[in-house]
């Protein structure tokens, strides 16, 4: 086909997911763009469409050859109803949907069926409930596909931030600040960033402690663990710079210093991002064998149901995939 397909994943249906997803095929450029592949319920998003008011017209496939240019599709595993939805509430059932979507996506990329997955926020507790210990995206597809090591990349504007750590308690977080483990991640993302059409990208490491630690009266993981990772990552031929301290290092990057700033923590680099675009942040993974943007924000249960969910994420989450898999490259 002429333009990429990208599958889009529903998500948890108790949550915004549906409504999202609904709301961002309403944009043209996305028609125009791609092959838009709903993975869930076709007549979930049908009845979330018109509770919006939005006249959506889908078309329901079996097969990827069924898909015809400028519609929607909707391939529906027949795994859950509208009657057993109950918005805004923890549901097994909804948890395992969305895991068998995701699966189902995956599945699709790696036989080349499709070009890229873009998915809507699933509940960790849901799909606990469901019996996996994975506690996200990521880990679910880190585990289906045996890809060795991956990362999150969050990206606003001109900001992109890749993650040492994400779901880890923020004590467990400083634990896995080793030199070996940020060496692991850096080289990653430099490989990856060349792969996504940067010459040579500049790549800045954060400090984990105030002031970079201060010589060590703060902290002693810049010593230990920081500067060994940079220098050995210096002296294999990347260009990588660090730990500059967390407070001077996002101003420097948005000022387009450096094409990346890998981070510790969840918070150290989900903060700055969600400071400069809360709403309409991407969220890319770095070392998977297929393409993977999503939305990032969660299932936000608080508001499911009222047709209030800013979709800016998950438009940009769907333009970002059919971006990177026409030209293989990182939206600059």
């Amino acid at each position: 086909m002429d333009k990429p397909i990208v599958a889009i994943t529903m998500g948890d249906v108790c949550g915004i997911g549906p409504e999202v997803i609904a709301k961002s095929l309403m944009e043209e450029d996305i028609i125009n763009n791609c092959h838009p592949l709903v993975i869930g319920s076709s007549a979930i998003l049908a009845e979330t469409a018109i509770s919006l008011g939005l006249n959506l017209s889908t078309k329901k496939v079996s097969d990827i050859t069924d898909i015809v240019d400028g519609s929607i599709s909707v391939m529906d595993l027949e795994n859950i109803s509208s009657q057993d939805v109950s918005v805004g509430e923890v549901s097994a059932r909804a948890g395992q949907a969305s895991v068998d979507w995701i699966l189902k996506a995956a599945e699709l990329l790696s036989k080349g069926l499709v070009n890229a997955m873009a998915t809507a926020p699933i509940n960790k507790e849901a799909v606990q409930a469901c019996g996996y210990t994975e506690v996200g995206h990521m880990e679910l597809l880190q585990a289906y596909s045996g890809a060795k090591d991956v990362a999150t990349m969050l990206v606003a504007n001109n900001l992109r931030v890749v993650h040492l750590t994400t779901h880890r308690s923020l004590a467990r977080a400083v634990e896995y600040v080793t030199k070996q483990n940020l060496l692991d991640k850096i080289e990653l993302t430099y490989n990856w960033f060349r792969d996504w059409g940067f010459d040579d990208p500049r790549i800045a490491v954060a400090a984990l402690n105030p002031h970079g630690g201060e010589a060590g009266l703060l902290g002693s993981e810049e010593i230990d663990s920081i500067i060994p990772a940079v220098e050995e990552a210096s002296g294999r031929g990347m260009n990588v710079t660090g730990p500059i301290p967390a407070d001077s290092v996002f101003p420097q990057a948005v000022a387009g210093k450096y094409d990346a700033v890998v981070v510790l923590y969840h918070d150290q680099g989900h903060i700055p991002i969600k400071v400069i675009d809360f709403d309409g942040s991407v969220s890319i993974n770095l070392g998977l064998p297929f393409i993977r943007t999503s939305v990032d924000h969660g299932t936000a249960f608080d508001i499911a149901g009222k047709g209030v969910a800013n979709a800016d994420g998950m438009i940009n989450s769907i333009r970002v995939a059919a971006h990177m898999a026409q030209t293989g490259q990182l939206p600059k």
